[in-house]
């Protein structure tokens, strides 16, 4: 009987140990998804703060004109011309661009503040029907038609903005799109922080 019973519990114990890696799982899952619905993607580091921007050029978008004629594409050489430039990636089918454009076009009004847009993964006639709705803030306006610029950059997705200071440094990365919290607590301030290290290299 006795045999028979510790027979059962061995039996019990054994199909018991097949439970635990499932649960280790789950706990892991659980603890996973917790930290990814509370965490906050602006707050994301980038490894390319402090440093050079990536050495790529963005072409402009074919068609898009402004009061002045054609709006120029950039390249990495021009975020190193002394001014501070603020650089936003967005695309037409991105719906938080459409929430934070508004934000952009008061921004570009900004006193020495150069807004450039880079364009992703986006069609052209899409993107001029874009900006001819909702408006158009950039100074310049490049195109990263296959994405590979926006990996340099290291950009998880649309939108994200840059500070760049006037040697052509990513002085700020916002994820996500702006909000008016944002741009006063957090993007204004690492402008005007900018343009005094510049005015300090001066």
């Amino acid at each position: 009987m006795t045999e028979q019973i510790d027979g059962v519990a061995e039996g019990r114990s054994g199909r018991a140990w097949v439970f635990v890696p499932l649960a280790i799982f789950l706990a892991v899952a659980i603890m996973f998804q917790f930290a990814l619905k509370s965490g906050d993607p602006s707050k994301l580091p980038s490894a390319l703060i402090g440093k050079p921007v990536p050495a790529v050029d963005f072409p402009a978008l074919e068609g898009l004109a402004g009061p002045s004629g054609a709006v120029p594409g950039f390249t990495s050489a021009d975020l190193g011309k002394g001014g501070v430039t603020v650089i936003n990636f967005w695309a037409s089918w991105c719906a938080p661009c459409v929430e934070e454009h508004p934000l952009l076009v008061e921004l570009a009004k900004e006193p020495g503040l150069k807004l450039v847009g880079v364009n992703y993964k986006d069609e052209a006639e899409n993107a001029r029907r874009f900006l001819g709705r909702y408006g158009n803030p950039f100074a310049a306006l490049g195109v990263d038609q296959k994405g590979r610029g926006a990996i340099e950059w290291g950009v998880y997705g649309m939108p994200e903005t840059f500070v760049v200071d006037g040697q052509g440094r990513i002085a700020y990365k916002h994820v996500g799109p702006l909000t008016p919290q944002s741009i006063a607590e957090k993007v204004l301030p690492a402008v005007r922080a900018a343009a005094g290290a510049n005015a300090s290299a001066g």
